[in-house]
C-alpha cells in the first residue's frame, strides 16, 4: 500500500491508494464501499466503437416514425421530433423543451463529446479543447434518459393499443438498439484510462506525486490540504483562499466541499414538494372524443393500466411516477436534516440511501414520455384528441429539481462529522 498513487473516494473522503485491479474486477472504496474505478480491457476502444454505432441508429431514430395509430384508414404517425412540436405547438414548451433535451440534446451531445475526445486518441494525438470537451460529456451524462423513453413508449403502446390499431415503425427498434448501445459506449468510456491516454500522448505525468508532504495520521483530503475534482478524479493541492480554484487538469471548479451544499439542496427541495401537489391533483392529460371529455391525473392513469389487465405496467408506472418523487423526496430530506443536525449515525447506510437516490431519480420521466406519445399520436380531430396538462409541467419541474437537489447534495458532509468523533479520540489516546 506505499507505492500506488493516492485517490480520495468522492462519496466520503476518504484517502486511499490505487492498487492492481484483476480484469474485469473494480476497487471500492474500504469505509463506504463507493466505486473508485475499474479494469475495462480496451474500454476506450469499445467505447469509440459504441458512440459510432451509436450516431448511426440516432439518425434512423430521429428520421423514421417510432409508432403510428391506424382508425379507419386513418394512419397517423409520429417521429420523436414530431411529438416534441406537438407539445410546442399546444403551448406546452416547457415539456417539450424538456423531453428534447433529455432524449435528443443530451445523448447527442453525449456521444460526439466522446467521439471528439476518442478519435483523436486513437491516432496518438491530442484533442483540441480536451478540457472543455470532457466536461461537457461529464455535463450531459445525467441527463440522458434513452432508457426511461424506451418504457414509456411501451406503456403509451398498450395504452393506445385500447384505441385503435398499433403499428409499430422502425425507430422504435432502433431506439430500442440505442438504449444498449449508449449505456454499452457509458460504461466502457473510462476517465481514468481517458486521462492516461491523454498524458501518454503528451508525455506528461497523469497525476502529480502528493506523497512528499502529507500530515501524519491523515484520514482524508480534506486534512490533507487536498481537494478531489468530480469530473475527472484529478487530486489538487487546495489553494491558499481554499475555494473557487480550478483542476490543474480538466479546468473543472474545485472546492473541499460544494458550496452552500444544505441550503441549497433545501431550497430545491421545497420548490419540489411545492410543485409535487399540483403535479398529482390537477390532470396531467385531456381527452376529447365522441363521447365526451375525460380529465386523467397520474393516479388515474395507474388505475386504468390495473383496471384493463397490464398490472405489471401499473405497477411500474406507480413506482416510477408516484412512488420515487415523493421516496426521493423524503430520502434527500433525511439526508439534509441528519447531516444538519450534525448526526453520526450509520454513515455507510445512508451513503447507500443517497446512492440509490442518485440512481433512481431519471426514472420519474416516465410519465412525461408517455404522454408525450399519447399527445402526439391521439390527434383524430373530431373522433379523438388528447392534450397534456398543466400536471405534466409541475411534474417535470418535480425530476428536475429533485435530481439537482441530489446533485447539489453532498455525502462528504456526512463523514466529516464522523472524522470528527474519530479525532476527538486519537487526540484522547
Amino acid at each position: 500500500m506505499t507505492d500506488g498513487k493516492l485517490i480520495a473516494c468522492p462519496e466520503c473522503d476518504l484517502l486511499q491508494r490505487e492498487v492492481h485491479v484483476p480484469e474485469g474486477g473494480a476497487l471500492r472504496c474500504r469505509r463506504c464501499h463507493a466505486q473508485l474505478y475499474r479494469d475495462l480491457p480496451n474500454g476506450l476502444d469499445r467505447a469509440l466503437a459504441f458512440s459510432l454505432a451509436a450516431v448511426v441508429l440516432f439518425g434512423v431514430s430521429n428520421v423514421y416514425p417510432i409508432v403510428g395509430l391506424s382508425v379507419n384508414g386513418t394512419v397517423v404517425e409520429t417521429t420523436l421530433l414530431g411529438a416534441v412540436n406537438v407539445l410546442y405547438n399546444d403551448g406546452k414548451w416547457p415539456i417539450a423543451g424538456l423531453v428534447f433535451a433529455t432524449t435528443v440534446l443530451m445523448p447527442i451531445l453525449q456521444t460526439v463529446s466522446m467521439l471528439w475526445l476518442l478519435v483523436p486518441l486513437k491516432f496518438d494525438r491530442t484533442p483540441w479543447g480536451g478540457p472543455v470537451i470532457f466536461r461537457l460529456c461529464c455535463l450531459c451524462q445525467p441527463w440522458g434518459m434513452t432508457e426511461v423513453l424506451i418504457l414509456g413508449l411501451l406503456v403509451a403502446l398498450v395504452k393506445l393499443s385500447h384505441i385503435a390499431a398499433v403499428v409499430v415503425g422502425p425507430a422504435l427498434w432502433s431506439f430500442g438498439a440505442l438504449m444498449f448501445v449508449l449505456a454499452a459506449a457509458g460504461a466502457a468510456f473510462d476517465t481514468r484510462i481517458l486521462w492516461l491516454r491523454v498524458a501518454a500522448v503528451e508525455h506528461t505525468d497523469a497525476a502529480p506525486d502528493l506523497d512528499d508532504s502529507l500530515p501524519h495520521g491523515a484520514v482524508t483530503a480534506a486534512q490533507c490540504g487536498l481537494a478531489l475534482c468530480h469530473d475527472c478524479g484529478l487530486l489538487a493541492r487546495v489553494q491558499a483562499h481554499g475555494h473557487g480554484f480550478s483542476c490543474p487538469r480538466c479546468d473543472a471548479a474545485m472546492h473541499l466541499r460544494k458550496p452552500a451544499s444544505l441550503s441549497r439542496t433545501w431550497a430545491l427541495l421545497i420548490a419540489a414538494i411545492v410543485m409535487y401537489i399540483p403535479a398529482n391533483v390537477l390532470p396531467v392529460m385531456y381527452t376529447n372524443s365522441l363521447f365526451g371529455s375525460q380529465n386523467d391525473t397520474i393516479l388515474s392513469g395507474v388505475v386504468y393500466l390495473w383496471t384493463s389487465g397490464s398490472w405489471p405496467l401499473a405497477i411500474v408506472v406507480f413506482v416510477a411516477s408516484i412512488a420515487v418523487p415523493m421516496l426521493k423526496i423524503l430520502a434527500l430530506g433525511y439526508l439534509t436534516l441528519s447531516t444538519q443536525l450534525h448526526s453520526r449515525w450509520y454513515p455507510v447506510e445512508r451513503t447507500r440511501i443517497y446512492r440509490i437516490v442518485e440512481l433512481v431519480g431519471r426514472w420519474s420521466m416516465l410519465d412525461i414520455f408517455v404522454i408525450t406519445m399519447l399527445v402526439a399520436l391521439v390527434q383524430f380531430k373530431a373522433l379523438a384528441t388528447i392534450q397534456a396538462g398543466n400536471a405534466a409541467i409541475a411534474f417535470g419541474a418535480v425530476v428536475v429539481l429533485t435530481m439537482f437537489a441530489a446533485m447539489t447534495f453532498d455525502p462528504r458532509l456526512m463523514w466529516d462529522e464522523v472524522e470528527q468523533d474519530h479525532a476527538g479520540t486519537r487526540a484522547e489516546a
